[in-house]
C-alpha cells in the first residue's frame, strides 16, 4: 500500500483511513474530507505498476475517467458515483469520489442470498434509469457489472438505493501491458465487449447485456453461462425462471432479451429494455421490504399470455361504477376486514403508513399474506365493498386529492377509456399529470411524495 492509516494527503485536506482494494492498475482508499468531516473514495494508479513501460499512457487514461466521470455528473443523478475532487500528490494522480455506504451487489448477493425479485428489480431499474442518461450523453458504461453496482443503505436495508461506480472501461481504461489483463467480468459481458479491439464500434446493447446478466445473478444468486462459451461452444443460457420457478414471466423474458447472443436480437436501447419489464411486479417478497406501489408503464396487450393491460385500473372503475354511494365513515367489509387502523392514519394525515396498510388490507381482502402479490385476475375481482370503503377513506380524508375514484377521472379526463385495451397516450399523460412520470420517466416508489401539498391530486395508493 502506498498510504498509510491516518496519513494526511493533498496539504491536508484528506486524511486516509483504510485500504478497500483495487485492481491491476488502480487501488482505492477510504479517507475524510478534513475540514467537511466527510466520508470519500480516492482512487489511484497502482504503485506496483509504476515501471511499466506504458505507465505514463495509461496514467493519462485514469485522468481521462476522472474528466469523464465529471461530465456524467454534470447533472447529478441519484443513481451515479459522484466526483468531487481530481489532484496530483507526490506525482500521483487522485480521483476523489463520493462514498457510498454498503457493498457491491456482487458482495450482497454472496453473503445473503438470492434477492426477492422486486428487491433485485428497483435496483437494477435504477441503474438502468442512469443509464439512460449517460447514454444520452454518448457515454457508454461498458462494465455494469454486479461489483460495480453498489448498494447503498444509508437509509436502512429496506430503503437501499444502487448506484453505479467504476467508470474505467468507459475511459479506456486499460491496465499496463505487463498485467495482460482482458474484461474482467467475463460471465456479464457480451462476447462482442470481450474481444472487443481497439477502434470497435460500441453499442448501448453492450450495457443492456451486462444489465440484464447483473439482474439474472441477482434473482438467482448464480452467475449467467458465459457468452463467449454461447457463441463458440453452443453452450445454452439456463433461463433463470428454470432456477427459480416463483420468478415472474415479465421479468424472466426480460432477462432473456436482454442477454440474447447477438446484439441486434436484443433491446436497441436501454429504455427499450426498461420497458420491457411488467406493468404489475409483485407487491412484496419479502418481509420488512417496501412494496412497490408506483405505477410503470404498462404493458402491451398480447406480450405475455395472460397479459390484460390496467387490470387493476379497470378492476378499480368496475368495482366503483358497481359499488353505488357510500356513508361517511363506513368502515364495512364483504371480508371481514377491520378499517379501522387505515381509517386512523389516514385521519392523522400519515400517509406513507395509510399507503402501506393498503397494501395490507387489499391483500387480506383476496385471501393473500403479506409478503405476497395480487394476481390480475384477483384484481378484477375485487370486492365492490371493500373497494368502496378503502377510496372513500382516502378520498374524504386527502381532502379529495387522493383515492382510486379520483384516479379513474383523471385517467378518464386524459382519454382513457374503461374497455380493457391499452391507451398508451393517455396512460403516459396520466401518470404525468399524477407526478407518476417526471420528464417522461417513471418514477420509483421511493421517489413517491406523501404530502397532501406537494403532490399532484390522484397520486397515492394504486397499488402495483
Amino acid at each position: 500500500m502506498f498510504w498509510g492509516e491516518g496519513q494526511l494527503i493533498h496539504n491536508g485536506k484528506y486524511k486516509i483511513e483504510r485500504y478497500l482494494g483495487g485492481g491491476g492498475f488502480a487501488v482505492t482508499y477510504q479517507a475524510i474530507h478534513t475540514k467537511l468531516n466527510r466520508p470519500v473514495v480516492i482512487k489511484t494508479p497502482n504503485i506496483k505498476v509504476q515501471n511499466d513501460p506504458n505507465y505514463d499512457k495509461y496514467v493519462e487514461r485514469f485522468i481521462k475517467e476522472g474528466r469523464l466521470l465529471a461530465k456524467v455528473c454534470d447533472s447529478p443523478h441519484p443513481h451515479i458515483v459522484q466526483v468531487i475532487d481530481l489532484f496530483e500528490d507526490n506525482n500521483r494522480q487522485c480521483l476523489v469520489m463520493q462514498y457510498i455506504p454498503g457493498m457491491s451487489l456482487w458482495k450482497f448477493v454472496q453473503q445473503e442470498g438470492r434477492l426477492p425479485e422486486a428487491e433485485a428489480v428497483k435496483y437494477i431499474r435504477q441503474i438502468g434509469s442512469a443509464l439512460v442518461e449517460v447514454h444520452k450523453k454518448g457515454i457508454l458504461h461498458l462494465d455494469v457489472t454486479p461489483p460495480n453496482i453498489m448498494l447503498n443503505f444509508e437509509s436502512g436495508m429496506s430503503n437501499g438505493k444502487a448506484v453505479l461506480i467504476d467508470f474505467g472501461i468507459a475511459a479506456d481504461m486499460s491496465p499496463p501491458s505487463s498485467l495482460s489483463r482482458t474484461f474482467g467480468n467475463k460471465a456479464f459481458a457480451p462476447y462482442e465487449l470481450i474481444r472487443m479491439r481497439k477502434g470497435s464500434l460500441r453499442h448501448a446493447t453492450m450495457d443492456v447485456y451486462c444489465l440484464a446478466a447483473s439482474l439474472y445473478y441477482a434473482v438467482t444468486g448464480q452467475c449467467p453461462t458465459n457468452s463467449f462459451d454461447r457463441k463458440l461452444d453452443g453452450e445454452e443460457l439456463v433461463p433463470p425462471k428454470q432456477l427459480v420457478p416463483s420468478l415472474s414471466d415479465g421479468v424472466n423474458q426480460a432477462i432473456l432479451q436482454g442477454m440474447a447472443l447477438e446484439a441486434k436480437d436484443r433491446p436497441q436501447s436501454m429504455q427499450e429494455w426498461l420497458d420491457l419489464f411488467s406493468s404489475t411486479p409483485p407487491l412484496r417478497h419479502q418481509e420488512n421490504a417496501k412494496p412497490n406501489l408506483t405505477p410503470q408503464p404498462p404493458s402491451l396487450a398480447g406480450k405475455g399470455e395472460n397479459s390484460k393491460p390496467l387490470d387493476l385500473q379497470l378492476g378499480v372503475e368496475r368495482g366503483l361504477e358497481e359499488s353505488g354511494k357510500t356513508q361517511e365513515d363506513d368502515l364495512s367489509s364483504e371480508k371481514g376486514i377491520d378499517y379501522t387502523k387505515l381509517r386512523d392514519y389516514l385521519a392523522a394525515g400519515n400517509w406513507k403508513k395509510a399507503d402501506y396498510e393498503t397494501y395490507l388490507v387489499m391483500l387480506q381482502a383476496v385471501g393473500r399474506k403479506e409478503g405476497d402479490w395480487m394476481r390480475s385476475e384477483e384484481l378484477l375481482n375485487f370486492p365492490c365493498t371493500d373497494l368502496r370503503t378503502i377510496d372513500c377513506l382516502w378520498v374524504k380524508y386527502s381532502n379529495g386529492r387522493f383515492g382510486f375514484s379520483v384516479q379513474k377521472r383523471i385517467y378518464l379526463e386524459e382519454g382513457g377509456k374503461p374497455d380493457g385495451k391499452y391507451y398508451e397516450a393517455a396512460w403516459n399523460k396520466f401518470g404525468d399529470r399524477v407526478g407518476w412520470r417526471v420528464k417522461d420517466t417513471w418514477i420509483y416508489y421511493s421517489d413517491v411524495t406523501f404530502d397532501t401539498y406537494l403532490a399532484p391530486r390522484g397520486y397515492s395508493n394504486l397499488p402495483q
